[in-house]
């Protein structure tokens, strides 16, 4: 974002530094020669600091997901990106054959307690859904494998 700034030069002790923004910096001299820099921000600007955005992004969150259909695409792209996963963890150890027994039991591992925290739940949050969605995608993913193998 670029900024219009202006300078106002009154001789060469000191100069005001004029932002036509949302805030005003005024560089003015002290008795000796270093010079110090204050920062005057408007009242009327939202807020400023780091933590007050970060705060706000939950609600930001829980707005942009209210429509069913932006809920739907996101539960596609989990799905979706489970079954990448297990395509890419089944490509990976099955070609190489090392350490195959090892991937399969945190495979199971993984399933099992992403079903025990869906299940365990008495509301079901929409994130808590995502990631079932990704677990069904996964789990679909390595039956496809399994099958591809077979034949």
């Amino acid at each position: 974002m670029a900024h219009s700034l202006s300078f106002i030069s009154t001789n060469l002790n000191s100069f005001v530094l004029l932002n036509h923004q949302s805030f005003r910096v005024f560089v003015s001299p002290s008795k000796s020669r270093r010079r110090f820099v204050r920062a005057v921000q408007e009242e009327t600007q939202g807020p400023r600091r780091l933590i007050d955005i970060i705060r706000t992004v939950p609600d930001i969150s829980r707005n942009y997901f209210k429509k069913p259909s932006r809920r739907t695409l996101f539960g596609g792209i989990s799905l979706l990106g489970g079954f990448y996963v297990a395509q890419t963890i089944s490509l990976s150890f099955g070609a190489l054959g090392v350490n195959d027994v090892i991937a399969a039991v945190l495979c199971v591992l993984l399933t099992e307690y992403v079903t025990r925290f869906y299940y365990s739940r008495t509301t079901v949050t929409f994130p808590i859904a995502l990631l079932n969605n990704f677990k069904m995608g996964f789990t679909y993913g390595l039956f496809i494998d399994a099958f591809k193998l077979a034949s």
